[in-house]
């Protein structure tokens, strides 16, 4: 099937940044969110985004005006539902997932795929909860949407090959390029990646070094762009931990058994960047470690 629609619930963080690259691409993107305000601010972001890849030659003044031109907002989920293919991307929670596909499906045409953005909750059983797990996929995008170049599509039990085909040829259009993963909890790079950051955590927690050494020692130890603990407050620690907890409970591992530290930062209220704490505190002119 030829998609020429995509629908995107959830203008946050990633949100906007699928929309930005769907319409760059040449879909008409509706973007839905429950706050006007977060549409609001994300068309504003998607804006400066797009004027920093033509300040930087990237595309042309055409073409972001083109993009921008592409993009509906609304805050009725009903108006998503009329493409031809949705997006969730939503917060990293099951049970507001499944509400929103709750409230999507009635509504969807007959050939809509449906897929989430999650990046470690099973396909299978968010499918299980619709009227279409033959046409319902993960489809998770990396942060930053626009440079990063990867996106793995999981395919649930039920996913039909037409359903891959046609999202594998999305991913095609972006100029991205797709890794196909299996449905285990938190597929291929959060089950390698998220591990590492809990790892981090542990040696910070049990006193090995200090935030800003361990992130120095990967960066030069391992050629790292970012070291974990940075990368952790990128991503977000409430993010972080939920993963760790899907990676503990689904496979029922003690190597998976989130950080106490982790735990307790996120108790906190300190999730990295968005709340400008985490491992480190960004108040300042220049991040400075909590730790």
């Amino acid at each position: 099937m030829e998609i020429k629609s995509v629908g995107v619930v959830g203008a946050g963080q990633m949100g906007n940044g699928i929309a930005h690259v769907m319409a760059l691409a040449g879909y008409n993107v509706r973007l839905n969110d429950i706050s006007q305000e977060a549409l609001e601010k994300a068309v504003g972001l998607i804006g400066k985004n797009l004027d920093r890849q033509v300040s930087r030659e990237k595309i042309s003044e055409q073409a972001r005006d083109d993009a921008l031109a592409r993009i509906v907002t609304t805050q009725d989920i009903v108006e998503v539902a009329k493409t031809d293919l949705v997006i969730e991307a939503a917060t990293e929670r099951e049970d507001i997932k499944h509400k929103i596909f709750a409230a999507i499906v009635p509504n969807l045409d007959d050939h809509t795929i449906l897929t989430s953005n999650t990046s470690s909750i099973s396909i299978t059983r968010l499918a299980s909860g619709t009227d279409r797990p033959e046409k319902f996929m993960g489809f998770h995008f990396m942060n930053p949407v626009p440079l990063m170049q990867l996106v793995e599509l999981i395919r649930g039990i039920a996913t039909d090959q037409d359903t891959y085909k046609s999202c594998l040829a999305v991913v095609e259009s972006l100029d991205k390029t797709a890794a196909s993963a299996e449905d285990f909890p938190a597929f291929i790079v959060n089950r390698i990646l998220i591990p590492m950051i809990n790892e981090a955590c542990y040696t910070l927690y049990e006193g090995v070094g200090n935030v800003r050494s361990i992130d120095m020692a990967m960066k030069l130890g391992a050629n790292h762009p970012m070291g974990p603990l940075e990368l952790a407050d990128f991503i977000g620690l409430d993010t972080c931990l939920a993963i760790m907890n899907v990676l503990h409970d689904g496979l029922a591992d003690t190597k998976y058994r989130p950080c106490p530290l982790l735990t307790k930062y996120v108790e906190a209220g300190w999730l990295g960047r968005k709340t400008q704490r985490g491992f480190y505190d960004y108040r300042g002119e220049t991040p400075v470690p909590t730790r």
